[in-house]
């Protein structure tokens, strides 16, 4: 497996909903053969106790009732999960559904509940009554019971994390940390640094075409095993794709100088592309602000109106873009000892900004509250934004707010003088000296 697919496929499994309570349930069998075949080893005498002291019968019993119990509640923990991703899905889309599944606390109240089900079976198994020589492993019974009251805890935590975590306020906040995170993995600026783009020139007339080799979203792009098989072979390869894009079978996705490595470059390029079905936060940072925005457009329809959660999501995109202050975005060009051997698609500032206001914008264009804030958090971002092209493209979507939001001619007159006020205020922020540089910060 390459490079690419093994990234991809540990980022599944990172997200998948089953691995937490698998493990669990695994470690809880194996713990209890583990307390089985320990009993009749000497206990501490404050623990000697606490341990049960029943037969058979009564030990049959109870682990019967811990067992049937924990299943049961097991089944109603997955109704209710069940149950908030439907909501979920139907307020915030369907998108933001892998938010819930890959959270860990859904994940390890179910494996709690699933590990003491396994457990309780593990050791009932080894009861013997007397007519089959007498064995009741008491510390591993007193496991069970331990376990069972740790399953009352678990439970009552989980309806109350269930009812927090399908607030929607809570969900744009835990896309908005996702959105930070990937930021942060990004390369800091480093002091004085305002380094246009690089512009990727048009691939040589003589060039060979590459082919993607199967249909999809692209996941994850291996750019730097690219470069590097380029640089052996002293090839340049121009790519017209990035982390995000479909993938239609067949297209021409990119070329490569000379033309006579083409077959050496498409085998490289088939096992440098992770291709599924759905879109992955791994490369493509589009998609973790496109969630956001979905969740705003979403409360900006006529049949939900909610001009308050996407004042919300607007404020976590500017937030998203303060800390970007610091950071550079991925170049479209990848160097081998300073030479160019790939060029590919990436996202740029401009770009970024589009992503994040251009719907917002164009749906929230006849909500006045929606309006002011937009210019409000634009007016922020530039006054702590001080490379001169961002900047220039803060302005281009002020003038673009203003612009949709006087076309919208709000009937409200104080509306009017308070959007007339903000275009004001996020003009002088941007015309005002740039803010202090990263190097500069503490």
């Amino acid at each position: 497996m390459t490079i690419a697919r093994l990234r991809q496929a540990w980022a599944d499994l990172r997200d998948a909903f089953w691995v937490r309570p698998a493990a669990m349930t695994l470690a809880a069998a194996l713990l209890a053969g583990l307390l089985v075949r320990a009993e009749g080893a000497p206990l501490p005498d404050w623990m000697a106790g606490l341990v049960y002291t029943g037969g058979a019968a009564g030990a049959r019993d109870m682990l019967g009732t811990v067992a049937a119990a924990t299943i049961g509640v097991a089944g109603t923990v997955f109704s209710i999960t069940v149950a908030a991703l439907t909501l979920a899905s139907n307020q915030m889309g369907p998108r933001l559904l892998r938010n819930f599944t890959r959270n860990a606390g859904n994940q390890y109240a179910l494996g709690a509940l699933l590990a003491t089900f396994a457990y309780a079976l593990v050791v009932l198994r080894s009861v013997r009554d007397v007519a089959e020589g007498a064995f009741v492993p008491q510390l591993a019974i007193s496991g069970a019971l331990l376990l069972a009251f740790l399953c009352i805890g678990v439970l009552i935590w989980f309806l109350h994390h269930v009812a927090t975590s399908i607030n929607v306020d809570h969900v744009v906040a835990l896309v908005q940390g996702d959105l930070s995170r990937a930021l942060a993995r990004l390369p800091r600026r480093a002091a004085g640094e305002d380094r246009p783009p690089d512009e990727a020139p048009p691939p040589p007339a003589e060039a060979a075409p590459l082919l993607a080799p199967a249909g999809g979203y692209l996941r994850v792009l291996d750019d730097a095993a690219l470069a590097e098989w380029a640089a052996a072979r002293d090839a340049v390869l121009h790519l017209r794709l990035r982390a995000g894009d479909f993938i239609f079978p067949g297209s021409t996705v990119g070329h490569v100088a000379p033309p006579a490595a083409r077959e050496e470059a498409q085998a490289a390029l088939d096992q440098a592309l992770a291709i599924g079905n759905r879109q992955s936060a791994e490369q493509d940072l589009e998609f973790v602000v496109r969630q956001l925005v979905e969740i705003g457009l979403r409360a900006l329809s006529p049949s939900t109106n909610d001009p308050f959660t996407a004042i919300a999501v607007l404020d976590r995109l500017g937030a998203a873009l303060c800390e970007l202050v610091d950071h550079t975005l991925p170049s479209g060009c990848i160097r081998h000892d300073g030479t160019p051997r790939l060029w590919r698609r990436s996202t740029d500032y401009p770009g970024l900004l589009d992503a994040m206001f251009h719907p917002l914008r164009q749906d929230g264009a006849g909500a006045a509250p929606v309006m002011i804030r937009l210019l409000e958090v634009l007016a922020e971002v530039a006054a702590v934004e001080g490379d001169p092209a961002r900047r220039a493209a803060l302005a281009r979507h002020v003038e673009l707010a203003q612009a949709a939001a006087s076309a919208a001619a709000a009937p409200d007159a104080a509306a009017r003088a308070t959007l007339a006020d903000r275009h004001r205020a996020a003009r002088a922020a941007l015309a005002s000296p740039p803010g202090p540089r990263p190097s500069s910060r503490p």
